[in-house]
């Protein structure tokens, strides 16, 4: 992707966010069959943080992954996003559970983080890394920002493997979602947009072969949900 597209995707995707961001955590729901916060979960046991570790959560959209960071270590934790209207709402939540203490907001750009090498235990990207303009970019970012024995971890859409539902999900994904987007976002192209993403995205094992080409160890992959979201971890040595 050249500087231009890179730019393009970038600008076109912040509108998006910024558009659809009241309405962002029911088509979560939606868009993962409501499986979004069992893969969480999963995601939390694999991580298995510690009292007081520190995290950065990149693309932290609404920050249901910060919050869940924040409660477990309660130690620091920043969100970076660069959508101030899903910062907005992130930022309602965090005071409704009155955990403002140990979280930071911070509006920003994955591609390029405000912080010093060596600083947090843990880097996250929850549904974030397919919208970024070049993937490798954020991946060396995110192992540049831990600590030495620190982990990188993604938690993403995939592309399911098993047939038929394979089939089947990718006629919701192309032309069930988009509709639905309609009626309850009231945009479609934005939801349009987001099986396209997709198609883009690499693959449960390429993405683990990246991993390792940026650099980090002892990675694994695992797929949630017959594969239609996978977990990537991946440590600095």
């Amino acid at each position: 992707m050249n500087s231009n597209q890179a730019e393009t995707k970038e600008r076109f995707v912040h509108s998006v966010f910024e558009s659809i961001a009241p309405k962002y955590d029911i088509m979560n729901d939606i868009l993962s069959f409501r499986r979004h916060k069992a893969w969480r979960k999963f995601t939390m046991n694999k991580m298995n943080m510690q009292h007081g570790d520190s995290a950065i959560d990149l693309c932290c959209g609404t920050c249901d992954w910060t919050i869940s960071m924040a409660k477990t270590s309660q130690g620091p934790i920043t969100g970076l996003d660069f959508s101030d209207n899903m910062l907005e709402i992130g930022r309602a939540k965090i005071k409704e559970q009155g955990i403002e203490s140990n979280i930071t907001l911070i509006q920003g750009n994955a591609m390029a983080l405000p912080f010093e090498d060596n600083s947090f235990d843990y880097a996250t990207i929850g549904f974030g890394l397919r919208n970024v303009p070049d993937l490798r970019q954020v991946l060396q970012e995110m192992k540049r920002v831990v600590k030495p024995g620190g982990m990188v971890v993604c938690l993403e859409l995939s592309k399911p493997t098993w047939q038929p539902f394979k089939g089947i999900y990718y006629f919701y994904f192309k032309h069930l979602l988009p509709m639905l987007g309609r009626l309850i976002a009231k945009r479609y192209e934005q939801y349009k947009w987001l099986p396209d993403s997709l198609v883009q995205f690499p693959g449960r094992k390429e993405l683990a072969d990246i991993f390792r080409e940026t650099g980090l160890a002892e990675v694994e992959a695992y797929a949630l949900t017959g594969g239609i979201a996978a977990l990537h971890i991946g440590k600095k040595e």
